[in-house]
C-alpha cells in the first residue's frame, strides 16, 4: 500500500500522540504529555489538503482540548471499533480505502488496518501490528513518530515538508 494516495489520516492517541504512560493526579485525574513536534505534523497534513481523524478507545478532555486545539474536524473517543470509526469519517467525505490512512500501536488499531490502504504505527508495537504496517516510525509515540510519518506521506506525495508549512507549495 501506498501514502501516496493518503487523503484522510486517522490517528489512534495512546502510544502513538503519546509515550502511552498514563499519569494520575491526587484526585484520579488521568494526565497526558503531547509532543509539540506532532502538532506541527497535523498541520503539515492539513496544509496538504489531507484531512485528520483522531480515533481513540478512551475518553479523555485534554484529548478534545489538544486537538480542537490544532483544528481536528474529527474527533471520536471512546471507540473500540477504530475501523469502523474510520469507515464512517471515509464515508462523510465520500472517500475510498485508498483514500484512507491510519497510525495505531496496538491491537484495537487493527480493525482500521483491515480497511484502510496505508497502515503506519510505531517500533515498540506488538509484532502482529507491525507486521500489518506499511510504515514503522523511527521515533517512538509521543517523540515525534506523528511529525515523522507526516513528512514521509508529504515526501511521498511529491511534496516538500517545509515548503508545505510556509504556505508555498
Amino acid at each position: 500500500m501506498s501514502a501516496k494516495t493518503v487523503r484522510l489520516m486517522g490517528f489512534d492517541v495512546d502510544g502513538v500522540f503519546t509515550d502511552g504512560i498514563l499519569y494520575y493526579g491526587p484526585n484520579g485525574d488521568a494526565l497526558k504529555a503531547f509532543n509539540v513536534l506532532d502538532g506541527i505534523g497535523l498541520k503539515l497534513l492539513q496544509k496538504a489538503g489531507i484531512q485528520v481523524a483522531i480515533i481513540t478507545g478512551r475518553k479523555s478532555p485534554m484529548v478534545e482540548k489538544r486537538f480542537e486545539e490544532l483544528d481536528v474536524n474529527f474527533i471520536f473517543q471512546a471507540r473500540e471499533d477504530k475501523g469502523a470509526a474510520l469507515l464512517e469519517i471515509a464515508a462523510t467525505l465520500n472517500l475510498t480505502r485508498d483514500d484512507l490512512g491510519y497510525m495505531g500501536d496496538d491491537y484495537p488499531d487493527l480493525s482500521a488496518a483491515e480497511v484502510c490502504g496505508f497502515f503506519a504505527s510505531v517500533p515498540n508495537s506488538p509484532e502482529i501490528v507491525r507486521a500489518q504496517a506499511d510504515y514503522i516510525t523511527q521515533s517512538q509515540g509521543g517523540h515525534g513518530a506523528v511529525r515523522e510519518l507526516a513528512e514521509f506521506i508529504l515526501i511521498a506525495q511529491g511534496l516538500t515538508p517545509d515548503v508545505v508549512y510556509r504556505g508555498n507549495a
